[in-house]
């Protein structure tokens, strides 16, 4: 009753006899602890946030610059206005690049993302040592843009490489696949159909998400594995088969270490690895002629952001969500 009587009136209970004073409970100071730990959060951000000035956004920024200038790495930029981007209108290897690197894109891409999902459609049906198998087809992504493989691609594709060795049983005798300009380009195809790694994990992934009920109702109305697959597997697939398409066309415009390695850093022959960065690398550190090269890194900018916002705009026909 005192205790309610206390309540009630607002006034402090009274102590019992002998009890030890205390004091009133104060509220909790947050206010240091939160600075603390924003600091703490600051202090870890800050290799990246240096990163990325330092190394992204400081460049993008000069480029930008120096995109607008007569730059050769050695006397101060000289202001020209667009006289860079005017230049590439008739500069007859500009377009060699732009159409290797075309092809490049609109035939590896479609091929790695086919042969990607057809061993993640293998891979889901429950093999033993799924994981092992994972990790082994995984592997060549990691490997794929390194100096090193292309070095042994061009061993293998070499006059006396294991492709003619291969072919020499069954009577046929071709020269070295990278001295022949019909046959340059499609080696760099076949080495990023290789890397095929990354995107057969994603579609591994996506194909774990769709409901088994949908394959056994589809059974049950006498839906072959076919149909099963072009009616639930690829409508339900779509989302990933799309981040995909989006990942690996980005690398693929900006594939260079294969081409560098293979042809020897020159685009041979004919030109036909000339890949578009490879271009890039010639004029700005070959040629020195970095305003230049600066200049074809930002239309190669603009072209991947372009290409990315209208695979944006046509998903909206082809990729199917959950949700809609």
């Amino acid at each position: 009753m005192m205790a309610l009587a206390s309540k009630d009136t607002g006034r402090r209970a009274p102590r019992a006899p002998g009890a030890p004073d205390r004091p009133a409970p104060r509220a909790p100071r947050r206010g240091g602890s939160a600075r603390g730990q924003g600091l703490v959060a600051h202090v870890f951000l800050l290799p990246w946030m240096i990163g990325m000035v330092g190394v992204t956004a400081g460049p993008l920024v000069a480029s930008a610059v120096l995109a607008f200038t007569d730059y050769d790495l050695l006397s101060a930029p000289q202001f020209i206005g667009l006289d860079n981007f005017t230049r590439m209108a008739g500069d007859e290897r500009f377009w060699a690049a732009v159409r290797v690197t075309l092809v490049y894109v609109l035939v590896s891409v479609p091929l790695q993302l086919a042969f990607a999902l057809f061993l993640a459609v293998v891979l889901d049906k429950g093999l033993r040592g799924l994981s092992l198998y994972r990790s082994a087809f995984y592997l060549p992504s990691l490997l794929g843009g390194s100096v090193a493989i292309a070095i042994l691609w061009r061993q293998i594709f070499g006059e006396d490489g294991l492709v003619n060795h291969v072919l020499g049983w069954f009577g046929l005798e071709l020269g070295s696949w990278l001295q022949d300009p019909s046959l340059a380009l499609s080696t760099l195809v076949v080495l990023n159909v290789w890397t095929f790694g990354s995107p057969m994990v994603i579609f591994l992934a996506g194909l774990r998400q769709i409901p088994e009920d949908l394959y056994e109702a589809a059974m049950i109305d006498g839906a072959g594995r076919v149909r099963r697959f072009w009616s639930i597997t690829i409508p339900l697939l779509t989302p990933i088969i799309f981040l995909n398409l989006i990942l690996q066309m980005i690398g693929a415009f900006q594939a260079f270490t294969q081409a560098h390695v293979v042809s020897g850093g020159s685009g041979g022959p004919l030109d036909s690895t000339l890949f578009y960065t490879l271009y890039i690398y010639q004029r700005g550190f070959v040629n020195f002629d970095m305003g230049y090269a600066s200049a074809m890194a930002w239309v190669l900018l603009l072209v991947i952001a372009a290409a990315t916002a209208a695979n944006f705009v046509v998903s909206r026909r082809w990729v199917y969500y959950g949700d809609e």
